[in-house]
């Protein structure tokens, strides 16, 4: 870690200095004014984000509005004013999206009846296909804006994407003036976070232009469960040439690593644990892992972005990307009550290392031109990674102790009978993937436009056993995939503001759903599954502007899908058949100057249509049970208002309905309503302070729900942050 604190240091004295001060013809120092910076206030916009130029919902350069497909942005200024401090709480303002992170699946997310493995979650555009353990919550210091598109998307960005599409932008080199910001926070649990922000012109006018750009964050945290301590690391940096008139590169790099000594891994339920789910108090806070538990993961990001304008309307785009992911866990996983709820039975021990490494290219060409006297907007490309991993895993099912509930103490995990340190490699899965893919928006009438998509993949897969050979897991396996996906899509504009859009998408994803870790039994003979969204919806202004909308009705289906275990993460149930129906709005309605309102409501009807589980060696239909984790209800509701120029007050809610903890729909919990509170006051014209209250009532909820355990979420928590640009 000294090394890195050296090279961050280092980058920040080289891009601050030259900021203040520059040697004059004669050698003495010469103070220099800096250009005046232009920073928007910490509150979200006044409308809802549907005319920023996105390439999430299309790579058209559409705006939402433009989109015929539900299109969420969550900018910066929505992170700030929200008080998001990672990935998976910005996630929490968009429409009907929800999302947790219990270690062994912490990039877990469900959008419009489906889990992490039917969702796709990138990184500036680029999935690192593992996504439910990849797209754990990041800090969220170095991005620019989080975008989502609902439904399936496979035509947009591969395999997956059956519930919708994220994708996390990091912030880029800029051509605006040069800005220098930071960030101090602390809070409950000991939570203290450091964060800097530069964007730098480097060099004189003429010639190649050159902007550089550093964001790094340092955050730690005890943690609001016994004995667990986090410590991150974010950089990103990158650097944007203007080689010449037509020419720009950007080379862009990210490095994070974050670790957790003894991560909490969930609270047992009370027996009988059926019906909702009850929680003991006292154990509200008790963490039962080992004594030196530890969750790690060092990630790094390199991309270099080559765009060329061929014509005024014709452009050139390359992006060429590698990603390296290593991941340690060490842990005693899994707890429960015995029947009389005397002591807790501690299971399932877990050493297991993810080594993995994606490299690719894309080509990209859009233009805007005609097409039988009609304007018609194209894209097109050919996308190919390679991604390979190797897992390490050592896993015991088995007891490892039983203590009481409220006192004990627990062994070194090296004291586990059964477990011995350093990692032996189980298998490597090589994913090759090959696509082309094309998107056109061409203007029926000057109110009329069709948009269409299509993207065709080759996807080979290989299995490597590290193991001895056998019939059931044989030396080396292959297989390959063949999906054609695609999106027909018509927008009306009904007036400037306000338009209605029908829209048909298709998905494509092999069964177990992760490549990356998809073993012989579950790759052997499999086919591909199949999604379908049917979705109408209409985005809209009114009151004269002084308000912006979204409505969206959709119905999902998705055959022969696999779907995560609940109970045993990172492994796969075999289902027949899910669908969803759904309706989801948004609004954003400045009630007057002072005073902003800003909510959304999604409603979710997900089911199993077709899916036999074997359960104590019988075959039983789950069909009509609702999918675990999936709430019908989930709502947001945000109450700003300016008491001066230099006061903010802000309030919000946030409620989810029932979700059921097993595929038998035997568990739930009973849904919950979580309040918080902001105050934030501008200090001077380039600083300020706030105070935010999170979970204002101290209520205890499930952020994630197991048919024996529940991951519960944070209590209520209080922090101060003081931020400053110049």
């Amino acid at each position: 870690m000294n090394f890195n604190k050296t090279v961050v240091a280092a980058a920040v004295a080289a891009l601050c200095a030259p900021a203040f001060s520059q040697s004059s013809p004669s050698g003495q120092p010469e103070v220099r004014t800096l250009p005046t910076v232009t920073v928007s206030a910490s509150r979200a916009g006044d409308k809802l984000s549907l005319d920023e130029v996105n390439n999430t919902g299309s790579r058209l350069g559409l705006t939402p509005r433009e989109t015929p497909a539900s299109v969420a942005i969550v900018d910066r200024a929505t992170i700030e004013a929200r008080g998001a401090a990672n990935t998976q709480e910005i996630l929490s303002s968009v429409p009907g999206v929800t999302a947790a992170s219990p270690p062994g699946s912490a990039g877990s997310v469900y959008y419009r009846g489906f889990g992490s493995s039917s969702l796709t979650q990138l990184f500036n555009g680029i999935t690192p296909q593992y996504d439910a353990i990849a797209a754990r919550p990041v800090d969220s210091w170095i991005y620019e804006r989080v975008e989502v598109i609902g439904g399936p998307s496979t035509y947009l960005f591969g395999a997956g994407a059956v519930g919708g599409s994220i994708n996390y932008v990091t912030k880029l080199a800029q051509r605006d003036a040069d800005a220098l910001e930071w960030r101090a926070r602390y809070g409950s649990f000991a939570t203290a976070d450091l964060a800097l922000g530069v964007n730098r012109r480097l060099g004189e006018a003429g010639g190649a232009q050159h902007y550089a750009r550093l964001d790094v964050n340092r955050g730690r945290s005890n943690g609001y469960v016994d004995g667990q301590r986090r410590d991150a690391l974010n950089v990103a940096a990158s650097l944007l040439s203007d080689i010449g008139p037509r020419l720009s590169h950007t080379l862009a790099l990210e490095y994070q690593h974050e670790k957790v000594d003894r991560p909490y891994w969930g609270t047992p339920l009370l027996n009988p644990a059926t019906g909702d789910g009850r929680i003991d108090p006292a154990t509200r806070f008790k963490n039962y892992n080992s004594a030196d538990g530890v969750y790690e993961q060092t990630v790094q990001w390199a991309r270099s972005l080559l765009e060329y304008r061929l014509s005024p309307n014709s452009t050139l785009k390359n992006t060429v990307y590698h990603y390296n992911a290593l991941r340690d866990f060490r842990n005693v996983e899994n707890y429960a009550f015995n029947a009389d709820n005397t002591k807790v039975l501690r299971s399932g021990a877990l050493l297991q290392r993810h080594d993995q490494q994606l490299n690719g290219d894309r080509v990209e060409w859009t233009h805007k031109g005609e097409l039988g006297g009609m304007k018609a907007d194209w894209s097109a490309g050919l996308d190919y990674s390679r991604n390979t991993q190797t897992r390490f895993p050592l896993s015991l099912s088995g007891p490892v102790s039983t203590v009481d509930p409220y006192v004990f103490q627990t062994e070194r995990f090296f004291d586990v009978s059964g477990m011995k340190p350093g990692f032996t490699p189980d298998r490597t899965n090589k994913v090759n993937t090959l696509a082309l893919f094309l998107e056109n928006r061409l203007r029926l009438t000057p109110a009329l436009a069709l948009v269409t998509g299509l993207r065709h993949d080759r996807i080979d897969i290989e299995l490597v056993n590290h193991k001895t050979a056998s019939a059931a897991n044989p030396a080396d396996f292959k297989h390959s995939y063949r999906p054609t996906t695609g999106r027909l899509g018509l927008v009306y504009d009904l007036a400037p503001h306000a338009n209605v859009y029908v829209q048909y998408s298709t998905a494509a994803d092999p069964p177990a759903g992760i490549l990356s870790s998809i073993s012989y039994g579950q790759a052997r003979g499999s086919e591909l599954t199949t999604g379908r969204q049917f979705e109408v919806g209409s985005k809209f202004d009114y009151l004269g502007g002084r308000g912006s909308a979204t409505l969206a009705a959709y119905q999902v289906s998705r055959k022969n899908l696999a779907i995560a275990d609940q109970n045993n993460p990172g492994t796969t149930l075999p289902v027949g058949q899910q669908s969803a129906r759904g309706v989801e709005a948004a609004t954003s309605f400045k009630l007057n100057p002072a005073w902003l309102l800003e909510g959304n409501l999604a409603y979710t009807d997900a089911q199993y249509d077709s899916f036999i589980e074997t359960v104590g060696g019988k075959a039983v239909s789950r069909a009509g049970k609702v999918p675990a984790n999936i709430p019908a209800w989930v709502s947001n509701l945000w109450l700003s208002w300016n008491v001066s120029p230099a006061l903010q007050l802000s309030a919000d809610a946030r409620h989810l309905s029932r979700r059921y903890g097993n595929t038998a729909n035997t568990v739930s919990d009973a849904g919950y309503t979580l309040f918080g509170a902001s105050l934030s006051y501008q200090i001077q014209p380039n600083t300020r302070l706030t105070a935010r209250v999170k979970n204002l009532t101290d209520k205890v909820y499930a952020a994630n729900v197991g048919s024996t355990s529940f991951y519960l979420g944070a209590p209520r928590s209080l922090d101060l942050t003081l931020q400053a640009w110049f």
